[in-house]
């Protein structure tokens, strides 16, 4: 009988544990999320880039790409971005789609401008900088030399 008492006092113990270790990471799971804004970017090419792939602004993540559709009438890629809303950035302000290395993945790179005037929901950046594509420069390169010789 005292085994018994001895088990379920130990398994009440332990889903209390489990239980505080749940609260725990709901809790942080839940005040993590900053307030974002959504904006637009129209690219050529967004080679690389998928829905989650990070925003930065100087080396520093400050969003995330939420969407990305075709434009129908112009065919550019438009790419939809959750920004970190404390972050008052001018509406002047350049992205570009940037390689992580050589290897590795693409993420979406805004440079400030200097305009008085903030990016607000909805808005469009309307200065960008496609991805480039490595195996297009590979293969410029190759037949560029194969035509010296």
């Amino acid at each position: 009988m005292r085994h018994n008492f001895l088990e379920t006092v130990t398994g009440a113990i332990v889903l209390l544990i489990a239980g505080l270790f749940f609260a725990f990471g709901y809790q942080f799971s839940t005040s993590s999320h900053k307030q974002t804004i959504k904006v637009f970017a129209r690219f050529d090419r967004i080679d690389g880039v998928s829905v989650g792939n990070d925003v930065r602004m100087g080396g520093v993540t400050i969003g995330h790409v939420n969407h990305i559709a075709i434009d129908k009438k112009n065919f550019k890629a438009i790419v939809g971005i959750d920004i970190d809303a404390s972050l008052k950035i001018p509406s002047d302000s350049s992205a570009e789609i940037v390689s992580e290395s050589l290897m590795g993945g693409k993420y979406v790179n805004i440079s400030p401008g200097g305009d008085d005037h903030f990016l607000k929901p909805g808005d469009t950046i309307s200065l960008t900088q496609s991805s480039v594509s490595l195996e297009g420069l590979l293969s410029k390169y190759i037949f560029s030399n194969q035509d010296k010789k």
